[in-house]
C-alpha cells in the first residue's frame, strides 16, 4: 500500500462511529485521565552518563525494568558505585527494600541495561544486563520468591551467581536487547539480537522451569532494499515490543535499520525505514504477516526478511529519522496498538541531524488496528522537544496514553476512536532527564501508571532516581 493510500485510510477511519471505531468502548466509559498519587526514591545517587542520548537506568526500550507482581513493585538499576541492584515495594508503599545482586557495570554505555522477567511456572524473578554487541550477565532468584514477597526475605541469599550464560546456554558472543516476556502457559521468553546494529537478526530463548533453550533466530539481516537514494544489503529489525494478549498472541511492531547510508538523503539523518507488523499464534515459532500468511519460522531457514510481502503497515522512507524500539500495547479485545515517531513531511523531506531534527519537529504517531481490521494512524499533536522515545499504555477502559520524554503525559479516549489527544500532565516538578522506563504490567493489576526517571545531571555526576504513580480511571 502507498503512504498515500494508507493516511487516506487513517483519514477515512478516524470520521466513522466511536464505538465502531474502538470496538470496545460505551458511552458510559471514563475517558483517560491521572491524578498523581506520590513519588517514591529508588536511590538518591543512581549512575548518571549520558550515551547515545540517554540513560542506563531510564532506556525505554528495557523491558522490564519496572515490573507488578502478586502485589509487589520491582525495579532495576545501577547505584553510582556501579553495582546492580533490585529493589521491591509493596504495592502502595513508600519504602523500597534492596538487594545487590553481585554484578558491576563494565562500561558506560546507556545499552547496557538491566532487564527483569518473572517465570510464572516456578516463581522466578530473572535479571540479564550489561549487553551491548558482546557476552551478557545473567542473575536467577530461587524458586518461589515471587509467589511468596511477604514470607520470603529479601536478601542476596535469595539470588544466585552472576552468570555469563543462562544456566549453561551461551545464546551468542554478539548479544543485546535483553527483554523478557511472560507466556500463557508460565513459561518465560527472552527476546535478543544476534549481532550488531545494522546487520543483526531476532532470536528467542525459553525456559519452561527446568532449563533454558534456545529456540534460534527468526528474522533475517539478508536481502536488498532500494531507497529512491542508494541500496542495502543488510540490516536488522527493531522491535517497538513483543508482547502476548490475552489470547494467547504474540505480537510484535517493528522497523528497519539498514546498513549502508546510502540508502539516505543525508548522512547526518538515521537510515531507519518503514513500520511493519508480524505476529505468532504458537508461542513464537511461526511468524505470519498482517494477512496470515506465514513470513517465517524461528530456527528454521525461511526467517523473515525485508524482501516478505506484507510486513509494512506505515510506509516511511529513510530520510525522516524514524525512531527505533518505541513502543506497543494490545487491547482488551487483543488488537495492537503501536507509538512510532519522526520527522513529518511538512517540515521537508530530508533531514540532516537525526538529534536537532527530531528535538525540532520530531512528533509521535499512534498506529493501531481496529475492529474492522484496518490499520489507522493518529498523530499526537505534541511536540516531542526530544529526539528520544514515547511510551504506550491503554487503561481498563482502552483509553491510550502516550509517556513522552521528561515524563509528560498525553491520553485519547477509546469512545472517540482515539482522535482527541490532549496532555494530561505536563512533567512539572520532575526534572527529568528524558526517557521514561514503564510499569507495563501494573496497569491491569491495581490501574496505577508507574514510570521510572531519572533527574537531569551533568557529566558523570550521579542524580536521584524515582518512581512516580498516577491513578487510572475506575
Amino acid at each position: 500500500m502507498h503512504r498515500r493510500t494508507l493516511l487516506a485510510a487513517a483519514l477515512a477511519g478516524a470520521v466513522v462511529t466511536p464505538a465502531l471505531a474502538s470496538g470496545t468502548a460505551r458511552a458510559a466509559d471514563p475517558g483517560p485521565s491521572v491524578t498523581r498519587t506520590g513519588t517514591t526514591t529508588l536511590d538518591g545517587q543512581a549512575i548518571f552518563f549520558v550515551s547515545y542520548d540517554g540513560l542506563v537506568n531510564n532506556n525505554a526500550f528495557q523491558k522490564n525494568g519496572l515490573l507488578t507482581y502478586k502485589g509487589y513493585q520491582y525495579a532495576v538499576w545501577y547505584t553510582a558505585d556501579r553495582g546492580a541492584v533490585v529493589g521491591r515495594r509493596i504495592l502502595g508503599g513508600s519504602t523500597w527494600s534492596t538487594v545487590k545482586v553481585g554484578h558491576t557495570l563494565r562500561y558506560n554505555d546507556s545499552h547496557n541495561v538491566i532487564s527483569m522477567g518473572v517465570s510464572k511456572v516456578d516463581g522466578r524473578l530473572h535479571l540479564n544486563m550489561d549487553s551491548h554487541s558482546d557476552g551478557f550477565t545473567y542473575v536467577k532468584s530461587v524458586a518461589g520468591l515471587m509467589d511468596n514477597p511477604a514470607g520470603l526475605s529479601w536478601t542476596a541469599s535469595r539470588f544466585g551467581a552472576p552468570r555469563s550464560t543462562l544456566d549453561g546456554v551461551a545464546l551468542t558472543s554478539q548479544f543485546t536487547y535483553p527483554q523478557f516476556v511472560s507466556t500463557p502457559d508460565g513459561k518465560l521468553q527472552l527476546s535478543y539480537r544476534v549481532a550488531v546494529s545494522g546487520n543483526g537478526r531476532n532470536a528467542l530463548a525459553e525456559y519452561d522451569g527446568t532449563k533454558w533453550t534456545n529456540l534460534g533466530e527468526w528474522s533475517a539481516s539478508t536481502g536488498t532494499y532500494t531507497s529512491e537514494h542508494g541500496s542495502s544489503t543488510a540490516r536488522n529489525m527493531y522491535l517497538h515490543g513483543i508482547d502476548y494478549d490475552r489470547g494467547g498472541r504474540l505480537h510484535s511492531f517493528f522497523t528497519w535499520r539498514e546498513q549502508n547510508g546510502a540508502v539516505m538523503c543525508n548522512g547526518g539523518g538515521i537510515t531507519n525505514h518503514d513500520t511493519g507488523y508480524v505476529y505468532s499464534d504458537d508461542r513464537g515459532r511461526t511468524w505470519r504477516n498482517n494477512a496470515g500468511t506465514v513470513v517465517g519460522v524461528t530456527g528454521g531457514s525461511d526467517k523473515v526478511s525485508v524482501t516478505d510481502a506484507g510486513l509494512v503497515i506505515d510506509p516511511l522512507n529513510p530520510d525522516h529519522s524514524l525512531m527505533n524500539q518505541e513502543s506497543q500495547f494490545t487491547d482488551s479485545a487483543g488488537r495492537p496498538h503501536a507509538i512510532i515517531s519522526y520527522v513529518p513531511g511538512r517540515f521537508g523531506q530530508c533531514t540532516t541531524n537525526y538529534v536537532a531534527d527530531r528535538t525540532a519537529n520530531g512528533r509521535a504517531f499512534h498506529v493501531r488496528k481496529n475492529a474492522s481490521g484496518t490499520w489507522q494512524k493518529t498523530e499526537i499533536p505534541v511536540p516531542l522537544n526530544s529526539s528520544q522515545r514515547t511510551k504506550l499504555i491503554l487503561d481498563k477502559y482502552d483509553n491510550a496514553y502516550a509517556i513522552f520524554p521528561f515524563g509528560r503525559i498525553a491520553g485519547a479516549s477509546a469512545a472517540s476512536g482515539y482522535t482527541d489527544w490532549r496532555i494530561l500532565f505536563d512533567g512539572s516538578g520532575l526534572n527529568a532527564f528524558g526517557e521514561v522506563v514503564i510499569d507495563e504490567t501494573r496497569v491491569a493489576q491495581d490501574g496505577v501508571l508507574s514510570f521510572m526517571y531519572q533527574e537531569k545531571s551533568s557529566g558523570t555526576t550521579p542524580s536521584a532516581l524515582h518512581v512516580a504513580d498516577f491513578r487510572l480511571p475506575a
